[in-house]
């Protein structure tokens, strides 16, 4: 996974339990004072340790852990990514081009670098579906990203997940509709 996934887990981390609880994180997961940089890549299996440490230690189920962490990676993304934004985008503009824009740009970038891989179908103006594959099966971060794009836009989605790889699907098929 990608570095800085861990680095924004970190800051979720804090953001909700206060610095020292990173270390205390770390501890809890086995992983000493494992530090994390932003460009390389790390085992899927850490980040799977930590966010379910976290959950653990939270009383959060993983799913809700997820979307709630989904939510909160928004602005630094959009502060990273920011030059592959178009001004006139809204919401299901820049989830519908997230694949095309941003991800190919990371792939290209980082040769190692593995986010999920989405394929959008834009329904109508106000519906996009996203076909969401990973072998990491996180699609809880992906539906929080959805709420925190459309928070960022000042737009509500409504979410809907018909199909999800948790329950034995191939994929997981999120729909989202403008709920303003």
């Amino acid at each position: 996974m990608h570095g800085i996934i861990f680095l924004e887990l970190k800051k979720y981390v804090g953001a909700k339990w206060g610095a020292p609880a990173w270390s205390t994180l770390l501890a809890d997961a086995g992983l000493g004072s494992r530090s994390y940089l932003p460009v390389h890549e790390y085992p899927d299996d850490e980040a799977e340790l930590l966010i379910g440490t976290v959950a653990k230690t939270t009383g959060q189920t993983f799913p809700t852990l997820l979307e709630d962490f989904g939510e909160f990676i928004v602005p630094d993304l959009l502060q990273v990514y920011r030059s592959l934004i178009h001004a006139n985008w809204r919401t299901l503009d820049l989830i519908e081009n997230t694949e095309r824009m941003i991800h190919r740009i990371v792939r290209l970038r980082n040769p190692g670098a593995r986010p999920p891989q989405l394929v959008t179908e834009r329904r109508n103006p106000s519906q996009v579906a996203i076909h969401y594959r990973s072998t990491r099966r996180m699609c809880g971060i992906a539906k929080g990203m959805a709420r925190g794009v459309a928070k960022h836009y000042g737009e509500r989605v409504a979410i809907h997940e018909p199909q999800c790889m948790h329950t034995g699907a191939p994929e997981c098929v999120i729909e989202l509709r403008l709920a303003n």
